[in-house]
């Protein structure tokens, strides 16, 4: 999620700007130990954006991509690195969780309502997946940021 006002990242109700920095520094990895179908949706939540969604520049750069081309290219390693199983850098995990809400949410930019036949995972399936990423993710990046500071 995104305030409006400063497009800083939300990770469970908090501002994760410098003020409040929940998060790992961004060149340090982390590994996020994810489900089969956890990584499947993002999976298909970053393909879906080459596919029948439709992204703005303005769009991309609030999901933290420089640009409509960069969330295609960044898109590619970043499935790669999940399909391998790679740690990735907390930026990365935040703009593959957002960018796969917004595909799978909005009928406006992202698959929306044609979702469950792009991607064979119904919309409650992928609620609760979502759902179980979004805890997953925060907890992974604060426990990381937790490490980082003892």
């Amino acid at each position: 999620m995104f305030e409006i006002a400063s497009l800083e990242p939300v990770i469970c109700g908090r501002t994760a700007g410098a003020g409040h920095d929940l998060l790992v520094k961004a060149e340090e990895l982390v590994a996020i130990e994810l489900a089969d179908d956890e990584r499947k949706v993002l999976g298909r939540g970053l393909a879906e954006w080459g596919g029948p969604a439709h992204c703005t520049e303005a769009l991309a750069v609030a999901m933290g991509f420089r640009s409509v081309a960069d969330l295609y290219e960044e898109g590619r390693r970043l499935h790669a690195a999940l399909t391998a199983g790679d740690p990735l850098g907390p930026r990365d995990w935040r703009r593959m969780l957002v960018a796969t809400e917004i595909v799978f949410a909005s009928d406006v930019f992202g698959s929306g309502c044609d979702w469950s036949i792009t991607t064979g995972f119904s919309d409650e399936e992928t609620i609760k997946i979502l759902r179980r990423l979004q805890r997953t993710i925060a907890r992974a990046l604060r426990g990381a940021l937790h490490r980082h500071d003892h």
